[in-house]
């Protein structure tokens, strides 16, 4: 197996195990806080407007773990950067 191949084996892998460690903890910190949120809402019914704002503003800060390790894994697929230290060491 060539330098490349396996190159190319452990950056799908790398971004394989990036994406699905790194959406866990997102998933799961999103269900705790439209856990919280509805029970909030359930006990302050007047204040439904703030903690839906609230909560949507978390959720994208949340969701944003999740949008670097996506990113993180395009990075290590298509524009991995030993690519070209790899093919100029190989010769191709």
């Amino acid at each position: 197996m060539s330098n490349v191949t396996m190159l190319g084996i452990i950056s799908i892998v790398a971004a394989a195990l990036c994406m699905a460690i790194g959406s866990i903890a997102p998933a799961l910190g999103e269900a705790k806080a439209i856990v919280q949120a509805l029970s909030s809402i359930a006990q302050q019914p007047d204040e439904a407007g703030i903690i839906s704002r609230t909560l949507f503003i978390g959720l994208a800060m949340i969701e944003s773990i999740a949008i670097y390790c996506f990113v993180i894994s395009l990075i290590l697929i298509f524009a991995n950067p030993f690519w070209n230290l790899l093919s100029t060491k190989s010769g191709g």
